[in-house]
């Protein structure tokens, strides 16, 4: 064989394995933004999840192309070493156990539309995660954040209301930020929440809460919608200094502000209060399939971590009070 032909050889398989390569890119291109459209028009999925699935996603889509494998031809060994590769790179347990989630979802959705005959994903375990404990706030540090907000001026009233409406409710931060002034029922003491995937609950607000809002809409509100110079009319339930809707960011920064003003732990983020409400809860004794519904969680495994939490604060209040752990 000529050099010539070797040559030739070579130039023609490097041409008709790119070609492979592009026609397996755009056909796991197409099936993972068609899965990716699934999600948002029928799970109804928030857009923060269904852009973690599609960051997922394409990371193993990009890992086919590489391999050489369209992802209807990945089989279950594929699989794993794709989990393995991720590993590889020193990427937690959880980050492992989210990209497999993502995957389990994508092949049961290929297999439901006939893409694919069997599933890969079936008989994949979850790598395990080690416990990270939710972190909470005792008492105190909640009181020492409400009692800093300084209520004879708009702005700190307009926090008070906030904190106070965090603690009561344990919403998530996205779910304040996203917040209408028809979802909150003061009259029934009640506020309606939607969670992850646009799903409804109802909470229940304790008096202190109500007091606050009721402070709140009568006289803050409407002092920080006419910050707004363009008069809008704004739905939203907590307002900015510049009479807009606050996002989820800015509320972030105002917990901090507070976090940092008062010298508690700066790492606590508004999730805190969500942590710290469902195990004073769980505490006091409420069942856990209610704190369940309050929190808004799909799974139950979800809110049992804060069994471990009560458990634990039973633990140091017992060590603090019995005589014989002196």
């Amino acid at each position: 064989m000529t050099l010539m032909t070797t040559s030739l050889l070579v130039r023609n398989f490097l041409i008709a394995w790119s070609v492979i390569n592009v026609a397996i890119s755009k056909e796991q291109g197409s099936h993972v933004e068609q899965f990716i459209e699934y999600l948002s028009k029928v799970r109804n999925l928030s857009e923060n999840t269904l852009r973690s699935y599609q960051t997922d996603l394409l990371a193993f889509e990009q890992w086919c192309s590489r391999e050489g494998v369209a992802v209807t031809r990945v089989d279950h060994r594929s699989l794993r070493l794709y989990l393995a590769y991720l590993k590889q790179a020193q990427y937690s347990a959880k980050t492992l156990n989210r990209h497999l989630s993502a995957l389990r979802g994508f092949y049961k959705w290929m297999q439901r539309e006939k893409l694919i005959a069997t599933d890969p994903a079936l008989s994949l375990s979850n790598p395990r995660a080690p416990r990270n404990l939710p972190h909470t706030m005792t008492d105190s540090d909640v009181n020492k954040l409400l009692e800093s907000c300084d209520v004879s001026t708009a702005v700190g009233l307009r926090d008070r209301a906030f904190l106070e409406f965090l603690y009561a409710t344990g919403a998530r931060i996205s779910e304040v930020a996203s917040l209408k002034l028809e979802q909150v029922d003061l009259q029934n003491g009640t506020v309606r929440l939607f969670g992850k995937g646009s799903k409804e609950r109802i909470v229940p607000l304790y008096e202190s809460a109500i007091e606050w809002l009721k402070k709140y809409l009568r006289s803050s509100r409407p002092t920080l919608l006419l910050k707004d110079k363009a008069g809008r009319a704004h739905s939203a339930l907590f307002i900015s200094v510049r009479g807009n809707n606050m996002s989820a960011d800015s509320l972030r920064k105002v917990f901090s502000s507070y976090l940092t003003a008062t010298g508690l732990d700066s790492s606590l983020s508004p999730h805190a209060m969500r942590h710290t409400y469902a195990t004073e809860l769980l505490g006091g004794g409420a069942d856990l399939r209610v704190v369940q519904e309050l929190l808004g969680h799909e799974s139950l495994s979800t809110t049992q971590v804060y069994t471990h939490l009560s458990v634990d604060r039973l633990k140091e209040a017992a060590k603090a009070a019995h005589p014989r752990s002196k």
